[in-house]
């Protein structure tokens, strides 16, 4: 039996792409903190003009998945994280962004092959945006694991027509 896991070490040559929504900047650009973090401190290089990182900063969460799916097509990336924060109003504006932004992240990765990691908070307050985005914890951090987590596993799968796993 092969067992596949993920791993958090040997993954320097990991190359991430990250999209962040810039509507509730306050949210994001905390969970972006945070998801720097934690790369840099598993070995990835997050200094300006590195070449493992690219960073995307989108009007809001809903032009996520258009600017996702240009990077994954690419072939630069072998993991993308989204980041984002949609809080609920007074109008069901609020449903057709969370669903459309959900889809669309889940179709990204399907149809390309490269996991693209949901970091989009989707709150009925700012308070419990604030909350997840490190007044109590900080998912940013979070999501930077499961991206070196799922980039590390992609890696160790076999590829498509492979009858033996990767060595």
């Amino acid at each position: 039996m092969t067992v596949f896991e993920g791993r958090f070490t040997d993954i320097g040559g990991l190359r991430i792409g990250i999209v962040v929504g810039r509507f509730n900047d306050l949210v994001t650009a905390k969970l972006l903190s945070a998801c720097l973090d934690a790369l840099s401190r598993h070995g990835i290089d997050t200094s300006p003009g590195s070449e493992q990182l690219d960073l995307a900063w989108v009007p809001g969460s809903f032009e996520i998945p258009l600017v996702a799916q240009r990077l994954a097509a690419s072939g630069r990336y072998q993991v993308l994280i989204t980041l984002g924060a949609v809080i609920k109003g007074d109008t069901p504006h609020f449903d057709y962004v969370c669903a459309e932004v959900s889809k669309g992240v889940a179709a990204v990765s399907r149809s390309t092959g490269v996991p693209v990691i949901f970091g989009v908070l989707t709150t009925d307050t700012m308070q419990q945006a604030l909350e997840r985005a490190g007044i109590k914890s900080n998912l940013g951090w979070s999501y930077a694991l499961q991206a070196l987590e799922m980039g590390s596993l992609m890696a160790a799968l076999p590829s498509a027509g492979s009858t033996n796993p990767p060595s």
